[in-house]
């Protein structure tokens, strides 16, 4: 049963030495204790690896995202970044819920409105988009964030065309983000704005938005500001309706303990991993939670005075944020079914355990890194079952079953409970952020895996269970 609130399952104290179990929702739990025949079941009739979804828990992150942004005193319009999961079930709840969807693509666009999201509540982001796109934006009244004055033309030329105003936002590089390679300079903006008055039957400036990398709640706070003045300069110059500051994406997930996760820093050697990778930088697994980080970016004073959220609310500023990853937080798991287990506990001191599909379908976007939580062992048929864990760990690491030698799940090396045997299954939780799909690829012909969506409801009777798309 799906409460409002979860308490997550917390590791056991006494943890294994370099552990990292992920913390997991109620809904999880309940599946993986009380329906472990069903995820049997469909592993088996839909494919290894399997992506099972969970939009109810979509749908309680959205809510504890509007809390926050309401507790803090602010109206926010909540896009959900599709990009961070190709599923049709999270836009549909997304279309259910009354927010919108952030998306970069035609196809994305077109996505979200066959899910049922309105083009006034879709949001049109990424570099130099092409005119196609700029035509169906424009069509249904997308909200497109521009990223250079020949762009800003383009739309415009476009919106005559259609004999339609383009809802824009003028995408700025903060003060500190001279070298990237997104968004206006200072001179660039201020002609933008200019553009935007020459042309204002075709377009309507409603705002400022910003691309920041990290999860830096005091960076994100200072360009938001740096956003508001540049509504109110706009303002001044006759620009009416700026007043959307787009704070874009950047709230964190918490996928283990932050205990765990110093305690692993601290320890963190490429003798850690298979063939000794030495990874330095990793997502922080362990940090602050995106309801907090929401908290902090509102109350950061700014001017040297008040909050952030109270100077909005004097100048009459609405945020716009497009959180992907914070939205699917538990929202999902991958199974997959172990094909072969080469042990070479004799030789090298750990085994190299093969799943049936491969890399492609788990991995992580903080680039040249690992997915660290920790798989969960199933192991499969009534002896497995019923043997106790071993009195010893069983390290391995998980590769897939291409021909690549870089195709490792998981570099590092686990300690599992028991031998890991053919056939048992691996499950890696929370991982519909991004690691599900972000990366797929068919390759040697294999096909993509098959997005199972499940739906706990009240807890009273079996998951109900469908495939994604249909």
């Amino acid at each position: 049963m799906l409460i409002s609130r979860p308490v997550f399952e917390r590791p056991a104290a006494a943890v294994r030495p370099f552990a990292l179990p992920a913390l997991r929702h109620p809904a999880v739990s309940a599946l993986l204790a009380d329906h472990r025949a069903l995820l049997a079941e469909l592993l088996d009739g839909l494919g290894s690896p399997l992506h099972v979804v969970l939009p109810e828990v979509f749908e309680e992150n959205v809510a504890r995202l509007r809390r926050a942004f309401a507790g803090a005193g602010v109206t926010a319009d909540v896009l959900f970044a599709k990009k961070a999961n190709k599923a049709d079930c999270y836009v549909r709840s997304a279309a259910a819920l009354g927010i919108g969807v952030d998306v970069a693509s035609a196809p994305e666009l077109v996505g979200a409105l066959a899910g049922g999201v309105p083009g006034h509540r879709i949001g049109i982001s990424g570099p130099e988009k092409d005119d196609a796109l700029h035509a169906l934006a424009v069509q249904h009244g997308c909200l497109v964030a521009v990223d250079s004055v020949g762009e800003l033309r383009r739309l415009a030329a476009t919106a005559r065309t259609a004999r339609r105003q383009a809802r824009v936002l003028l995408r700025t590089r903060t003060a500190g983000q001279s070298a990237s390679r997104f968004g206006l300079s200072a001179a660039e903006r201020a002609a933008a704005v200019g553009v935007c008055a020459e042309r204002a039957d075709d377009l309507v400036l409603r705002g400022f938005s910003f691309h920041l990398g990290g999860y830096s709640t005091t960076q994100r706070a200072t360009a938001a500001n740096e956003m508001i003045e540049h509504c109110l300069d706009a303002r001044r110059r006759g620009a009416s309706s700026a007043e959307l500051v787009d704070i874009g994406g950047g709230l964190p997930v918490r996928y283990v303990e932050p205990r765990l996760w110093g305690a692993f820093l601290a320890q963190n050697r490429p003798a850690h991993y298979h063939a000794a990778r030495n990874f330095q930088d990793f997502y922080p697994y362990g940090g602050q939670t995106a309801d907090r980080a929401v908290t902090a970016i509102m109350e950061h004073r700014v001017d040297g005075a008040g909050s952030l959220s109270a100077k909005a609310g004097r100048n009459g500023i609405r945020f716009v944020v497009e959180p992907g990853r914070a939205l699917l937080d538990q929202a999902g798991f991958t199974l997959f079914r172990v094909q072969q287990v080469d042990d070479r506990r004799d030789a090298d001191g750990y085994a190299i355990v093969t799943v049936a599909g491969s890399s492609f379908s788990l991995s992580e976007q903080w680039f040249n890194s690992d997915y660290l939580p920790d798989p969960l062992l199933l192991p499969t048929g009534p002896e497995a079952a019923a043997a106790p864990a071993a009195d010893a760990l069983f390290p391995a690491c998980v590769a897939g079953a291409t021909c690549l030698e870089s195709d490792v799940l998981t570099w590092r090396k686990i300690g599992f409970p028991r031998p890991v045997r053919r056939g048992d299954h691996l499950v890696y939780l929370n991982t519909a952020g991004y690691q599900m799909d972000s990366n797929e690829s068919p390759f040697h012909d294999a096909p993509l895996p098959r997005k199972a969506v499940l739906r706990l409801g009240d807890g009273s009777g079996p998951p109900h269970w469908r495939l994604d798309g249909v």
